[in-house]
């Protein structure tokens, strides 16, 4: 079986007689090829697939910018899970795919799937008293306090006593366990952000961040060891300030679970100037704490407070929707496999006014994402012939809450997760210049490197890291893509990287730092902001021919010995799942 090349054809003149055909044909590539010269040196022509590069070329950035005003509009408030804005985001995006051609994938014929959720958000007269040395303080929401999770499951009626388990983890594989000897059951395990600093690679990753750094993480140990809740302290370092206002401002959303999801119990933070109160004649101060954790001598104890909760919580169940459509590949036996795009459409919706702006329209976060994804779609559409793979694009919600959307899809699936050979997942569109680098984020754990290294080859991009400044954001847990992953599909996030074409290294990290810390989850992420149209164009035409790529490949990604997602790769495939 042969197949259709990215960047060579091996297609045949309907008629080789007819020299018109093939003479059009070539005045054709040649429009093409000028146009490539005149965009700059973006990619390489040898060897491109004329099927592919008409499509490539016609990516509109007015399309593009198009679906970005409606998605980024203050009319859509936010888009956030569960609301008017969202669902009227879905609903243009549903017809969308279906104007475009796609078929319907849910058992309905629609493009929408149905994802039950959950929501609730804490009210004043929410209650949280400490036992302090036989007196009794009450600590205010928001001033003192936040809440990770919200709901009956979080009340504790009597005051129950405190534990300091440290870093709050337990990782057999680096020899560590905060709970050696600690009895933890029915109490509040208290413990400090991050982990056992160090700088060896192969203890904790070094100076990268690990899952067990992450709140969801300790909080889960905390309770498979039996207790009732947890509380986190901040432990401020000079590269990270902290800023109590910005947690203030992070958790003023609704909470949002899968119906279905685990009944959350009391996890909450408290404020630094707190902290101290806590450990109120304990063995060891909290200023002790801090320089356990610069020195590597973490310690666990027992407190001699205790704490109590009464929650006041407004609750509601609704529906959010995954959209997605399909189209079939061309070959009657490898269409039955299939390329998953995908995109989160949701954000914040409302929130905390900043400078009088209370919503959070997520323009680069990620309603550029959706629209980019969009103009993939319609373009997919018109390729001819098609790729011998199936397409499946997907536009997901509630990716703010804990990629929710893609962990009911994973659960649900639409077409076997056995099946789909690879997902591409798009948050985030490159806005601030023309890239000379790319980056894969998580493309190191599976073969889909190789797909990335001969696309990037193809646009004259070198294949880049994550630049070190952001690691410790750990980039692939951190969007759609995990979940995918977590299914057993070999999974990557595509981004630019910082080497840019006119503004440099230096400056584009600059201008990434500055995005993040000024627009970032902010209401200033809109459609005001400066948006480079040649970046957003190479980012969506890099994307494509990614898809494509794959789309003709002879052999399907497979992740490589010893990652993690393995197992789940093969448990779907002998599920038949």
């Amino acid at each position: 079986m042969r197949f259709e090349g990215f960047y060579m054809s091996n297609q045949t003149p309907h008629n080789q007689g007819n020299c018109t055909t093939v003479a059009l044909r070539s005045i054709r590539l040649v429009l093409y090829l000028m146009l490539l010269s005149l965009a700059g040196p973006v990619f390489s022509q040898q060897g491109l697939n004329p099927t592919l590069l008409q499509p490539m070329m016609s990516i509109s950035y007015d399309s593009i910018r198009a679906h970005l005003n409606f998605l980024g509009s203050d009319s859509l408030a936010g888009r956030a899970a569960g609301t008017e804005g969202e669902r009227l985001a879905a609903k243009y995006l549903a017809e969308r795919l279906e104007s475009y051609g796609y078929e319907p994938i849910d058992r309905n014929q629609d493009y929408l799937q149905s994802v039950p959720l959950h929501g609730s958000q804490p009210l004043d007269g929410c209650e949280l008293l400490l036992e302090i040395a036989g007196g009794t303080r009450t600590l205010e929401l928001w001033e003192d306090y936040v809440l990770y999770n919200t709901g009956a499951g979080t009340f504790i009626p009597q005051p129950v006593r405190l534990v300091f388990a440290g870093y709050g983890i337990v990782a057999p594989e680096y020899d560590y366990n905060d709970y050696i000897n600690l009895d933890v059951a029915g109490a509040i395990v208290v413990f400090i952000e991050g982990e056992p600093p160090s700088e060896d690679a192969s203890y904790f990753d070094g100076p990268y961040p690990t899952l067990y750094s992450y709140p969801e993480m300790k909080q889960r140990i905390a309770l498979s060891r039996g207790a009732r809740g947890s509380i986190l302290l901040p432990a401020p370092k000079a590269s990270a300030p902290y800023d109590w206002s910005g947690v203030v401002q992070d958790f003023s959303f609704e909470h949002v679970t899968l119906m279905y999801g685990v009944p959350d119990n009391f996890n909450a933070a408290i404020r630094l100037e707190l902290a101290q109160e806590l450990f109120h004649g304990a063995p060891f101060t909290f200023s002790d704490v801090l320089a356990m954790d610069t020195t590597s001598t973490m310690q666990s104890f027992r407190l001699e407070t205790r704490l109590g909760f009464r929650g006041n919580f407004t609750q509601r169940d609704f529906v959010s929707y995954n959209v997605a459509g399909f189209l079939p590949g061309s070959d009657p036996e490898l269409n039955e496999t299939t390329v998953l795009l995908t995109a989160h459409y949701d954000h914040l919706g409302i929130g905390t006014p900043v400078r009088g702006d209370s919503i959070y329209n997520g323009v680069g976060d990620n309603a550029i994402g959706t629209a980019v994804l969009l103009e993939l779609a319609r373009h997919w559409a018109t390729l001819d012939p098609r790729p011998q793979r199936s397409i499946q694009v997907m536009f997901v919600t509630a990716e703010e809450k804990g990629l929710l959307g893609s962990q009911y899809y994973t659960a649900h699936p639409l077409k076997p997760l056995y099946r789909t050979i690879a997902n591409i997942n798009i948050d985030g569109i490159a806005m601030f210049d023309e890239f000379l680098s790319i980056v894969g984020v998580g493309a190191d754990l599976s073969t889909l490197e190789d797909n990335l290294e001969r696309v990037s080859r193809r646009f004259n991009l070198s294949m880049t890291g994550i630049p070190n400044l952001f690691i410790a954001q750990d980039a692939f847990v951190r969007s759609d893509q995990l979940a995918y992953a977590q299914a057993g599909i070999p999974s990557m996030l595509v981004v630019e990287g910082v080497d840019y074409k006119n503004l440099g290294r230096e400056e584009g990290l600059r201008r990434m730092e500055k995005w993040g810390a000024e627009r970032y989850h902010t209401p200033f992420d809109d459609l005001s902001q400066p948006i480079n149209p040649r970046a957003v164009l190479q980012h969506a035409r890099f994307l494509l021919a990614l898809a494509y790529d794959l789309a003709v490949s002879e052999t399907e990604p497979e992740w490589k010995r010893g990652t993690r997602y393995v197992n789940a790769r093969l448990r779907s495939a002998a599920e038949k799942r």
